[in-house]
């Protein structure tokens, strides 16, 4: 069944190779970004998730040109890295405004559809390294694991109507945000991961196709950690 799936923070990295994967499956796919060019191939749209204007017009965008969002990945983030006491108060904010309250934007946007629909798949992209900790990372390792008590709270709230909502969390996936790591903490990091290499994109994609799939319809509340061991059990 062909669906109208939407991935925010869609033009690169992880939330590309999503929305590649999900449109090689037959999907109608839009990807949401806040800067550069769609990707080509796919129907872009402008989405700041940080204002709830462009949120509710790149959703507008969505329906009108393949249908109300069917399926939501939430994948939009940024990182502010800096040890807490040198993190002031707007490295925080901003952190939490998009990877948090840009979440709960553009969730609350796409439920109401689904809810009408009776069904719906919201999968939203949280973090392995999030769950255990990350020196520097207090903002974005707060905002990541906050996603677990809104996806699971979600989940009560819409069970009921068919739909579902979940969490991948993955651990080091070779993308340009980690290639900025010192090789010291690569290997930090690989020591901590049982399978001793990084993930790639198209492994997490993988996940999110899985729990949005009519495989996963008995499946919510749920983390999937896609990160090769690092932080089993969250």
């Amino acid at each position: 069944m062909t669906r109208s799936v939407f991935v925010t923070g869609g033009n690169r990295g992880i939330g590309l190779e999503i929305a590649r994967a999900m449109a090689a499956d037959g999907d109608r796919v839009a990807v949401g970004h806040r800067s550069g060019e769609p990707p080509e191939g796919l129907f872009g749209v402008r989405c700041e998730v940080t204002d709830q204007a462009s949120v509710d017009a790149a959703f507008a965008a969505v329906a009108e040109h393949q249908g109300p969002v069917e399926v939501l990945v939430a994948n939009a983030g940024i990182t502010r890295d800096t040890l807490m006491l040198r993190m002031g108060d707007e490295a925080f904010d901003e952190v939490l405004d998009t990877n948090l309250k840009g979440v709960f934007r553009t969730v609350r946007a796409a439920a109401g559809g689904m809810i009408a629909g009776r069904r719906g798949r919201i999968v939203l992209v949280s973090s392995a390294l999030g769950f255990l900790g990350s020196p520097g990372q207090t903002n974005y390792a707060a905002t990541k694991t906050a996603l677990l008590g809104l996806a699971r709270s979600l989940a009560w709230e819409v069970g009921s109507r068919g739909v579902t909502v979940n969490l991948v969390a993955p651990g080091i996936i070779d993308t340009d945000m980690t290639r900025d790591l010192t090789d010291r903490r690569m290997r930090d990091v690989m020591r901590m991961t049982p399978l001793g290499r990084p993930g790639t994109a198209a492994e997490v994609a993988a996940a999110v196709r899985f729990l949005a799939s009519d495989a996963a319809g008995y499946i919510t509340g749920a983390v999937l950690p896609v990160g090769g061991g690092i932080g089993m059990g969250v």
